[in-house]
């Protein structure tokens, strides 16, 4: 008998989750910005073809490669071929075990406990790190991670709050994924074991939600974040190819540092993709603020400022897409941007441009540089979605509630 449509399709999904396609490999350098582009499309192009019926449609790449599959808790290494932007290559633990965790203490930061997530975190070989259940993670020092790790958050209600937070130092190839990330606190003067046969002394650390320095190839996405010391996504010295995208960030004042200083020119390569957030209530400022480097601004929402939402120094490249902007209703707040610690004859001739945002309530983008689009190759990670579709694509921003057996 032929078989019916239904059971073809049905042999199809079983063999592209058997064997998946890989769409990634790890780079130790980052690629070409243009080639990143062209990979982005080929990917979605790809994507498309593969997934076909499959597909979640919301407009949002990354979503759309990986929550419409009922079964995603066994193909959870799969999310690491979903990255776009300039962290795409990085794959965290995904050709690694899965490290389940199931303590939530953090009792000794030096000897940390097996099940703990520190323990987790330190360890030399490739890891993909869940939960076991719900759990409030209060850290007694920062959590220093070693290279090839992922974070998945999915599946469970994870908070990492109420103490010092994530720190990505010199390391490559980190994904953080569905967690909440809130209430961030100094650490610091105190020891702490950084690999399995290296801990040392770790002076007071800013009280980031997450601290990229020197890092690479690094991916935070579908995290929930608020109120900590000092940003809640910094990346300095240096750190680039890296993608902080369907992220929920709400109630924090300095929200996003991306390069370390003025006067620090390693930055100068630095390239973030900043893509399908939403930037919510109770933010005031750094949306983020950037220095030296290539900034790629795409498919954001932002509903709240009360500064600027935009802003940077040191001659940085901002390529603004895409993006939906709602002023404040204060009469002085209504500019998106804001050129710092130069004066006028210096910042116009800044790169910074707005193309196909949508200005709500009286926003308004200050442009400055040439305007050629050759000058924003470095700034270009991926294609902009409307601005009028900006509802459909950020709307699962923050940590998922995922659970077995269902779409995420």
């Amino acid at each position: 008998m032929a078989p019916t449509i239904s059971s073809l399709l049905l042999i199809l999904i079983q063999f592209f989750f058997l064997f998946p396609i890989s769409l990634i490999t790890s780079s130790p350098i980052p690629q070409d910005p243009e080639l990143v582009v062209q990979e982005v499309h080929r990917k979605l192009n790809d994507s498309r073809r593969k997934l076909g019926f499959l597909s979640c449609n919301t407009g949002n790449p990354i979503d759309d490669c990986w929550r419409c599959d009922p079964n995603w808790e066994q193909h959870r290494q799969k999310l690491a071929d979903c990255a776009i932007g300039f962290g795409k290559n990085a794959i965290g633990g995904r050709d690694g075990k899965i490290y389940v965790v199931t303590d939530s203490g953090d009792y000794d930061a030096v000897n940390p406990k097996p099940g703990t997530l520190r323990h987790a975190v330190i360890q030399d070989e490739p890891l993909w790190i869940i939960f076991a259940r719900d759990m409030v993670i209060q850290l007694k020092e920062e959590l220093i991670m070693n290279s090839f790790k992922t974070i998945d958050g999915r599946g469970a209600s994870v908070h990492i709050a109420n103490g010092p937070c994530i720190t990505i130092q010199f390391v490559t190839n980190i994904i953080i994924h569905g967690v909440h990330i809130h209430d961030c606190k100094q650490g610091g003067n105190a020891m702490v074991r950084d690999s399995p046969k290296h801990f040392g002394w770790r002076t007071v650390s800013d009280g980031d939600g997450v601290s990229i320095f020197g890092g690479s190839h690094v991916w935070v996405d579908h995290c929930s974040l608020s109120n900590c010391k000092d940003g809640l996504v910094d990346a300095i010295y240096g750190s680039t190819a890296i993608t902080i995208s369907n992220n929920y960030m709400t109630h924090h004042d300095k929200v996003m540092l991306l390069g370390h200083s003025d006067s620090y020119s390693k930055d100068k390569g630095m390239q973030v993709t900043i893509a399908f957030n939403h930037f919510g209530e109770g933010l005031v400022q750094r949306m983020p603020r950037c220095r030296h480097g290539y900034f790629h601004v795409v498919n954001n929402d932002y509903t709240h400022w009360e500064m600027y939402a935009i802003g940077g120094s040191a001659s940085p490249t901002i390529n603004s897409q895409g993006n939906r902007f709602l002023a404040p209703d204060n009469r002085f707040s209504k500019e998106v941007t804001k050129y710092e610690d130069a004066p006028e004859n210096e910042w116009k001739n800044w790169n910074w441009r707005s193309e196909g945002d949508l200005m709500l309530n009286g926003a308004y983008f200050t442009s400055s540089g040439a305007g050629a689009s050759s000058s924003y190759a470095k700034a270009s990670s991926l294609g902009a979605r409307p601005s009028t579709l900006i509802s459909s694509i950020t709307s699962g921003s923050g940590a998922l509630n995922c659970r077995k057996g269902s779409r995420c």
